[in-house]
């Protein structure tokens, strides 16, 4: 089924269109001319991402991170550049055009002293002073003549260099040879050279002023750029950070989940889920993993299924003979076949205990298998808990005066109604009260305490000693198959270590939980909860 949502900006060309098909959304421009799909051209980059391998991935996204980083720089140079320009305009262009200009108006105004000293005295020497300064000064004003660039600067040395023309050839006219000894210029003379060396001194100003008005453009320039470079080499450097973070993150991530996919699958493994496949998006490099991993739990499902088989059958091929044994052993203990010797009838008791000890023991590996098999049938009603709890207790009292173990029950007064399979739950406290009575010394006390919890909706039930307890390294394990405990104390003790697994999964199908609590030297509590509904797990 294809759904398609339209928003049309008019009624010829629609934009922006939506789409869901094949699977994925999309986005899509329909126009006159037909459509152009972008999202399977992400998909086509998508599968040809996933398909690179490890080193690819990583060195791709080193390369782009250099890239970024390359970039930055360059553009750092080049705003370094651009400031350097600046500050050469400064050093090399307007600072030594200023300088040139003062050095101008001193040089003017020393050729108006000498002139002046020269109508007061009359002296050749000062006109010679005024001639070397005169000839100076315009060299130097015709070398920054050539080397100022700008028109406004040009027009300002020309017109200098005009008006300081118009003052010397004055003084020429001023000064005929020989020259009358008691002469002095006159006024007419003296306003007209006033007013030509002020405005050559008022265009050397000018031309000063300019170029310190160019000198503050240039340096608010330079700051501004210096602003704008700073901002944007920080919006660079944090979008490079974040860029590399980025690509980081989605290294890290293509290649990490994948490997957590795996190593989730493998932890199921361990917990004896053999069955289930891994399906994993994985580079080429892990895909084989993924394979090695995908093929490892089949074959330990394989070998799961024959050990499951094997054990189920040889379980049921000794029950035969095993019940055998005990009827034929009980029968010699009612002295049918005759009487018996005190030694005979201690050996009888013997064969019989370990014969329906080991009866126990298949019976429970072949429940075991039944329930890893999903064969496993519960018939859940409401039964009295309590009910069910003093049945156990009743098993194990003769068991418990042997040891002189006081059994204490703490169960509430009322009829505790809960929907289970009676006779499993009471298989649950059975192997609970033997394992409690088991690892208890003589004279020892056991307890079995049921409570409700209506606000919590459950039931609890605990059954405690006061043994040896189970070392830290050793209670996560106690419900495994099999598994005894690593002291030597524990394992002096015989058992199959069935009970607590076939107890596990037996309250785990009723919805429950169950977990252990105990301090070496102290003691052990095994607890375990039912919930006063009907289980939806319950096969």
């Amino acid at each position: 089924m294809k759904v398609k949502a339209y928003s049309a900006f008019d009624s010829r060309n629609r934009n922006h269109l939506i789409s869901k098909g094949d699977g994925m959304y999309g986005f899509s421009y329909i126009k006159e001319s037909g459509t152009v799909r972008l999202f399977p051209l992400l998909a086509a980059v998508r599968g040809y991402v996933m398909r690179l391998s490890l080193f690819w991935r990583l060195a791709l996204g080193s390369l782009t991170i250099i890239l970024v980083v390359a970039g930055v720089n360059v553009y750092a140079l080049l705003q370094l550049r651009q400031l350097t320009s600046l500050s050469t305009d400064l050093v090399a262009y307007h600072t030594p055009a200023i300088e040139s200009a003062k050095r101008l108006t001193s040089s003017l105004y020393a050729q108006l002293r000498s002139e002046k000293k020269f109508w007061v005295l009359h002296d050749e020497v000062f006109l010679r002073e005024f001639d070397e300064e005169a000839a100076e000064f315009t060299r130097n004003l015709s070398t920054l003549l050539q080397q100022d660039p700008a028109q406004e600067g040009q027009q300002l040395l020309g017109k200098t260099q005009r008006l300081y023309e118009a003052y010397r050839r004055l003084l020429r006219e001023a000064t005929p040879r020989p020259l009358p000894r008691a002469s002095l210029p006159d006024d007419r003379y003296t306003s007209r050279r006033d007013a030509l060396v002020d405005g050559v001194a008022d265009s050397l100003d000018a031309y000063v002023g300019l170029h310190e008005a160019l000198m503050r453009t240039v340096v608010n320039e330079s700051r501004t750029r210096s602003a704008q470079a700073e901002a944007i080499m920080r919006r660079l450097v944090v979008v490079a950070i974040l860029l590399g973070l980025g690509l980081a993150a989605v290294a890290s991530y293509s290649i990490l989940r994948p490997l957590r996919r795996v190593q989730d699958h493998i932890r199921q493994i361990g917990q004896g889920k053999f069955g289930e496949t891994v399906q994993v998006e994985a580079p080429s490099d892990l895909r084989e993993l993924v394979e090695t991993v995908n093929w490892m739990g089949k074959k330990l499902q394989e070998l799961d299924d024959m050990k499951a088989d094997f054990l189920a059958h040889i379980s049921h091929e000794l029950r035969t003979p095993l019940a055998s044994i005990r009827e034929g052993t009980h029968l010699l203990l009612d002295e049918i076949p005759g009487p018996l010797s005190p030694n005979q009838r201690e050996t009888l008791q013997i064969m019989q205990d370990s014969s329906q000890r080991l009866i126990r023991l298949i019976s429970t590996l072949l429940d075991l298998s039944k329930i890893e098999a999903g064969l496993m049938q519960y018939q859940i009603v409401l039964t009295d808990l309590a009910q069910v709890a003093e049945n156990s207790v009743g098993k194990v009292r003769l068991l418990a005066e042997g040891k002189r173990i006081q059994l204490l029950t703490e169960a509430p007064h009322e009829r505790t109604w809960v929907p289970m399979d009676g006779a499993r739950i009471e298989q649950v406290v059975d192997n609970l009260l033997s394992n409690a009575l088991k690892f208890s010394p003589d004279g020892a006390c056991v307890g079995l305490h049921i409570e409700m919890d209506r606000k919590k909706n459950l039931v609890l039930v605990s059954v405690s000693d006061t043994g040896a307890g189970i070392p830290s390294e050793d209670l996560p394990h106690i419900f495994d198959r099999f598994y005894q405990g690593r002291t030597s104390a524990r394992s002096q003790l015989a058992g199959s270590g069935l009970g607590l697994a076939f107890a596990k999964r037996v309250v785990e199908a009723h919805g429950g939980r169950i977990w252990a609590e105990s301090e070496p030297g102290k003691g052990t509590t095994v607890t375990f909860t039912l919930p006063l509904t009907q289980p939806r797990s319950v096969a």
